[in-house]
């Protein structure tokens, strides 16, 4: 197996901490994100030194109980230290022309593991800094331990606060109410009625606070300006706290939206003895972090009628949740990782969730933001089923559950309904339109599809294919064999038709998609996804084919491009403004997701030949390298195309860190 473009990277050493020098290198250090989440939908985000590049960077960005959208509530901090005659900078912020202050000048160090940590030293003194996020609260809690003197020093921090949407920047203005509440243990502020209050709560320590409320204009973001938006805003603080730091005992800053009923300090060491307890049971190694990464895109939202149901944030900082991610994902996030019955419930879930049944979801009538609705969520949540049931998961709900789903899925895509959706009289699916691509590549430039993919797309009829072998296979242990047989001839006709439509016999690999009587010639890795699937109208020889053409053409040591080189519209850079990104964000751009599929096929069409194998793990591990840059402990959302292949989207996208998981599992498997 080679790569065309470029031999495969070194695997990183799993990143423990960044020391001073990368760290006072500001291009460098603020090239790093790092990301804790609530388990609510929530986040705090920013770089090691704590200074935003992006709108999205904040210490507190909520879903608020009862609503929907993130809320940017604590932008950070401004923070300093001061000893007799002399203050010491912690913190640092890019203006328009510069930065202040200085407080990368006294870094000496981040970490990662268990939390983010960055240390900071002052001649003989040692400052720590850490944020944890717990799980289940909509709360950050931010510690500070001081080391190596035996003096107290007055540490001052002052709050910054957004009070927006996490997409959404803020501005000096007159409507913003300034007063803070004073607290027993703090302050609490509303500067709008529209959203919850804040409470700032301090706990280890003694502490005064000092109304001063101030706005800090015109802070940048150099990352949503590279990204062609706006990235100036101001923020706002109420004032300062003024803290009395001593020696070996650490105090804790909670900030919350919840009433704060909780001891900061002893909030942190539940929530710190978790996780390392958690930690101690993963695989060592990238696994282990993987592992780790996934738990982030899980999270509890309310359930129709009460409760919670367990759902998948689709990518952080600025995706929610998406049917299609969510199925996509699953597999990997939960059963390859041996959680197998937690990934029914979420299957379950996910149909409570979609009220009025799956299909009125999946097929464009949708809830205004949970953006299920697509040409393929229902078909994509058809394979997670499946794939559930081979593994192991419990009968009783794949019969009684999810065999009914399954029918009304594939009765709805026989009889058509909205989005161009129907099934020909060949038994292939047709979807979309021209100005409506219904898969998953569906980028817009101008209100018009940059990767016009509609008619019969390739990996559609793969996945309604196997939704036709999965009723043939489910219906007779529920004593439905006359049904049995109605989808299995619909299956045979469809197998003849696809093979006679997508199979490029001259070229030997499958078109992408087909319309108007002629095959798409297009060389896309979604024929790689028809090559996985297990209940295929492909021979293995076929599917041999069509590996080979993805080694060649599609294959980087990061994934799978979505457009070969060879094509005149591919492009090998996801960089400039939102229209330049979006023309290229399927158009040669990489994506990581994929590599799982590719695996899978290659799996498929050879066996378990020690030599590929090697090749496939050698992959596995560049991409996994990935954890150790931008996103640290995560795989950014897609890479250039061309090398060295950047990084670019978002810095934590659910389906590539569980896809990845599914890879390990399935390359473990072979191997054994």
């Amino acid at each position: 197996m080679t790569h065309a473009a470029l031999p495969s990277r070194p695997a990183a050493e799993p990143l423990a901490r960044l020391e001073r020098a990368p760290l006072v290198l500001l291009e460098r250090s603020l090239s790093h994100e790092w990301l804790e989440t609530d388990g609510l939908g929530g986040y705090a985000s920013s770089t090691p030194l704590l200074c935003p590049t992006r709108r999205y960077h904040g210490l507190l960005v909520s879903v608020p109980e009862g609503g929907e959208k993130r809320i940017s509530f604590l932008a950070g901090l401004d923070e300093s230290l001061h000893r007799p005659q002399r203050s010491f900078p912690l913190s640092i912020v890019r203006y328009a022309g510069l930065w202040h202050p200085h407080g990368h000048q006294s870094v000496q160090s981040f970490e990662l593991v268990p939390y983010p940590r960055t240390t900071f030293r002052i001649g003989d003194a040692r400052v720590q800094r850490e944020v944890l996020m717990p799980r289940g609260r909509r709360a950050v809690l931010v510690r500070y331990l001081l080391e190596g003197i035996d003096e107290t020093v007055e540490l001052r921090l002052r709050p910054l606060l957004s009070f927006r949407e996490a997409d959404a920047l803020t501005f000096e203005n007159l409507v913003l109410d300034p007063r803070a509440e004073r607290l027993a243990r703090g302050i609490r502020v509303r500067p709008y009625q529209a959203l919850p209050p804040l409470e700032l709560s301090l706990t280890g320590a003694r502490f005064r606070f000092q109304a001063d409320p101030v706005w800090y204009r015109g802070v940048e973001y150099a990352a949503d300006l590279a990204r062609g938006y706006d990235g100036h805003e101001d923020l706002f603080s109420p004032g300062t706290f003024h803290v009395d730091l001593t020696p070996t005992k650490g105090v804790v800053l909670e900030a919350t939206i919840e009433a704060s009923t909780v001891d900061g300090r002893a909030a942190f060491e539940h929530e710190s003895g978790r996780r390392r307890a958690a930690a101690a049971l993963r695989a060592p190694g990238p696994a282990g972090r993987l592992e780790c990464a996934a738990e982030h895109f899980l999270y509890r939202a309310p359930a129709p009628g009460g409760g919670s149901r367990l759902g998948v944030v689709a990518g952080f900082p600025w995706f929610g949740e998406w049917g299609r991610d969510t199925f996509i994902s699953l597999p990997g996030l939960l059963l390859a990782r041996g959680r197998v019955e937690e990934c029914g419930a979420a299957l379950e879930d996910a149909l409570a969730y979609l009220a009025g049944g799956l299909l009125p979801n999946v097929f464009g009538r949708e809830r205004e933001t949970s953006h299920y609705g697509s040409a393929d969520a229902a078909l994509w949540f058809a394979r997670a089923a499946r794939l559930y049931d081979l593994a192991g998961g419990s009968r009783e709900r794949v019969v009684g559950r999810f065999l009914p789903a399954l029918l009304e899925i594939a009765q709805g895509y026989r009889d058509g309904t909205a989005l161009g959706i129907g099934c020909d009289s060949e038994g292939l699916l047709c979807a979309g339109s021209p100005d409506l691509n219904a898969t998953w590549m569906d980028a817009r430039v101008d209100g018009r599809p940059v990767t016009p993919r509609h008619g019969y797309a390739v990996e559609l009829n793969a996945l309604w294919y196997q939704l036709l072998g999965t009723l043939e296979q489910l219906l007779p242990a529920a004593g439905r064999e006359r049904e049995s047989r109605e989808w299995r001839r619909l299956r045979r006709t469809a197998r003849s038709a696809f093979v006679e439509r997508f199979w490029l016999s001259d070229a030997r690999y499958l078109a992408d998609c087909w319309r108007d009587g002629r095959a798409e010639r297009a060389v896309r890795p979604n024929m790689v996804i028809a090559a996985a699937l297990d209940v295929s109208p492909l021979s293995r020889g076929m599917r041999t084919d069509v590996v080979q053409r993805a080694e060649v053409e599609l294959l980087t040591p990061l994934g799978l491009r979505t457009l070969s080189p060879k094509d005149p519209d591919y492009r090998g850079r996801h960089a400039g403004g939102p229209a330049e990104r979006d023309s290229a964000y399927h158009q040669g751009t990489v994506w990581p997701w994929l590599y799982g599929f590719f695996c899978e096929a290659s799996l498929r069409a050879y066996g378990p030949r020690p030599r590929r194998l090697e090749a496939l793990r050698r992959t596995w591990e560049t991409i996994a390298a990935e954890l150790d840059e931008a996103g640290l402990d995560q795989v950014s959302e897609v890479f250039d195309g061309d090398p060295p292949h950047r990084p670019g989207g978002t810095i934590a996208q659910a389906w590539n860190v569980a896809e990845l998981l599914r890879a390990q599992r399935l390359l473990e498997g072979a191997g054994a």
